[in-house]
């Protein structure tokens, strides 16, 4: 592994190279709220002229085989720069383990705070939390109206199945994968097979848009981050999804991310989009977010348990499983058998 001295002076090269200008980095500080990626903002001096860059790169072990590469998110963050979505701007990227040993991407840098309870809860941000549902629903419809269809990457569900249907195969094998025999997510998963949403509309999907993965100032949302989940799917996904509890950071009578009531970040929605949203559907994705997100808990759990990538962060997100299976029964039984 890379010390810090190392780090600062490989990426002091590379910099220098993309800049053509003699690149000194001023400052490092490791970026905190991620387990998926190694984050830093540094500051760098080229010649005189003064930046402010975030790099992002791999950990050893990955969440999930369905992340994008850092060359994929590098250009569908440019993709949704260009389509005027709220975003850093993207500068270069490497796959040369030469560097930094890891692939990596450089963008730049975004002010703001995105660790999810100090939006909910931070003095400094009660007027952006008055605006920010439908900040929200405007970036969320510019983001589904995005044309990806030069990405060919991006995974898609296969020939014949609905996103939804998908979802639930992709569950059961990550079940498989981890050797779980878990009574609370073979009965939800198995609700979840026998009301699968019908004909749902087919676009873009950021894939983890929620309050935790957005850059929040004084006046709103100033960036969307974290892209790396993205996919082609049902956009019906995202909202049930940003109304998981475990998004509301201890706002739970707020339905939408702890921000608002969800028909009102619906109407936002259904204003900027122009679609029409089915809320029975939306329901149906919130119940497969928490069954979702408890798998992922135990594979990021395992990522420690394995010795790969060791982590006290990653061993306690495994106890949270317990919380998704709880949550996601409760809703089943809520919308009803």
């Amino acid at each position: 592994m890379l010390s810090i001295d190392d780090f600062k002076a490989r990426l002091e090269s590379f910099l220098t190279d993309e800049l053509d200008r003699n690149a000194l980095v001023t400052g490092m500080t490791p970026l905190a709220g991620g387990a998926s990626r190694d984050s830093w903002a540094i500051s760098v001096d080229a010649e005189g002229d003064l930046y402010q860059f975030v790099v992002r790169r791999d950990l050893p072990t990955n969440m999930s085989e369905n992340a994008l590469t850092r060359e994929e998110e590098y250009r569908l963050m440019d993709l949704a720069y260009q389509s005027g979505v709220k975003v850093a701007q993207v500068r270069w990227h490497s796959n040369n383990p030469e560097i930094l040993e890891m692939p990596f991407f450089v963008m730049d840098f975004v002010d703001g705070i995105s660790i999810g309870r100090k939006v909910i809860t931070e003095p400094a941000l009660v007027g952006a939390r008055q605006v920010l549902p439908e900040h929200m629903a405007e970036q969320l419809a510019l983001i589904h109206k995005m044309d990806a269809s030069t990405l060919d990457f991006l995974p898609r569900p296969p020939e014949g199945l609905t996103p939804a249907h998908e979802a639930v195969n992709q569950m059961y094998a990550v079940l498989d994968s981890l050797g779980v025999n878990s009574p609370p997510f073979e009965f939800a998963l198995r609700w979840a097979a026998q009301h699968l949403p019908h004909n749902p509309d087919i676009t873009f999907v950021h894939g983890d848009f929620r309050i935790g993965n957005l850059l929040v100032d004084e006046h709103g949302l100033a960036a969307v981050i974290d892209w790396e989940f993205s996919h082609i799917g049902d956009p019906n996904e995202e909202i049930g999804y940003l109304c998981m509890r475990d998004w509301r950071f201890g706002n739970d009578h707020l339905h939408a991310g702890g921000l608002c009531e969800r028909e009102r970040f619906i109407r936002a929605y259904e204003g900027f989009s122009g679609r029409t949203v089915d809320r029975s559907a939306v329901d149906w994705w919130e119940i497969v977010g928490n069954i979702r997100w408890g798998i992922i808990c135990l594979a990021q759990a395992d990522r420690h348990l394995s010795g790969k990538d060791p982590s006290v962060e990653l061993a306690s997100l495994g106890r949270r499983s317990a919380e998704m299976q709880l949550e996601a029964l409760r809703l089943i039984e809520k919308v009803g058998y």
